[in-house]
């Protein structure tokens, strides 16, 4: 996926097993920034696995992280980096000229569909928050902010505010901390909103932060054989970027085609809005089970019937 920051997508068997940006930090950069393993402990790693580029049986084996800690952090740099794709410009797409490995790959991959949606979800929710700031853009400052009011912040928000020097965005303070890109660039847009933080430059000259919904069912299997060519219209689909300046308009959907001779026309779509027919809504007792079980006329009541049902008969308990 070319463009800002852009990506590569590792697939395997129709599943996302890796994804590789240079806008957010993998799975190596989240163990060493964040001080779980060091710097030499790293480099004694590399040379236990001859080289390898991620030494998985070696952390398990020096007890650095475990199989579980490992195959999580795998997957939220997965997931972080599509974000981070997704938030920038996608500019085109299409398959590599040669194939490699993918760096620390998650053992069972994730579906396109699923991780589409969870980014552009992770967007919208930043886009939804009072003072929204773009991954790559803004550049906060500190406030001016008593001690005592420093001094109470949580330590991610101590952390954050020890960062923020006007020279870096959310993306370099992610990589400065091992923290996701996401959780840097949400916590930066609260700190903002609560006075926090503030940008050197004027409020109206922040650029909004929009976001265009992602139609995935124009994500579809391409059948085998076929040459390695992209839609159009999937990849219109898949371009959720960040425009600056306003929401961009939905591209126009073609005509639906017309149905072959001798079939019955599709029946209208209706869109769910105010005036949309409610659904109808049963009468109580419509269906009959109350009056049926009824004491009069059961002798019981429907509790009674079911633990009578499901009583256990016994030899000594004579019933």
């Amino acid at each position: 996926m070319s463009g800002k920051p852009g990506g590569v997508f590792h697939l395997r068997d129709g599943c996302v097993v890796a994804v590789e940006s240079p806008g957010a930090p993998g799975a190596e950069a989240r163990l060493l920034r964040s001080g779980r393993v060091s710097g030499e402990q790293w480099a004694e790693l590399l040379r236990e696995a001859g080289g390898t580029r991620w030494p998985e049986a070696g952390l398990i084996a020096h007890g650095y992280a475990g199989a579980a800690q490992l195959r999580v952090v795998c997957m939220m740099a997965m997931q972080d980096a599509v974000f981070a794709v997704v938030a920038g410009d996608v500019e085109a797409c299409g398959p590599l000229d040669t194939a490699y490995e993918p760096y620390a790959p998650v053992a069972l991959g994730e579906a396109p569909g699923r991780l589409l949606q969870d980014a552009a979800r992770k967007l919208a929710a930043v886009a939804a928050l009072p003072r929204p700031v773009r991954p790559d853009r803004e550049r906060p400052v500190p406030a001016a902010v008593p001690d005592e009011i420093r001094e109470r912040l949580p330590p991610p928000q101590r952390e954050l505010l020890a960062h923020a020097d006007g020279r870096r965005t959310a993306r370099d303070i992610a990589f400065a901390t091992g923290l996701g890109v996401y959780t840097v660039t949400v916590g930066i847009a609260r700190m903002l909103g609560e006075e926090l933080l503030e940008l050197p430059e004027e409020p109206g000259s922040a650029s909004r932060v929009t976001v265009r919904d992602l139609p995935t069912g124009a994500l579809r299997q391409r059948p085998p054989g076929a040459p390695h060519a992209l839609d159009p219209d999937v990849f219109s689909a898949l371009s959720v970027a960040v425009a600056a300046g306003g929401t961009e308009p939905p591209a126009p959907r073609p005509d639906p085609a017309p149905p072959p001779a001798g079939t019955a026309p599709a029946l209208p779509r209706r869109e769910p809005g105010v005036n949309a027919p409610s659904l109808p809504r049963r009468e109580p007792g419509a269906s009959g089970v109350a009056e049926t079980l009824a004491p009069e006329k059961a002798g019981a009541s429907w509790k009674g019937f079911f633990r009578l049902r499901h009583r256990i008969w016994t030899p000594d308990s004579g019933t």
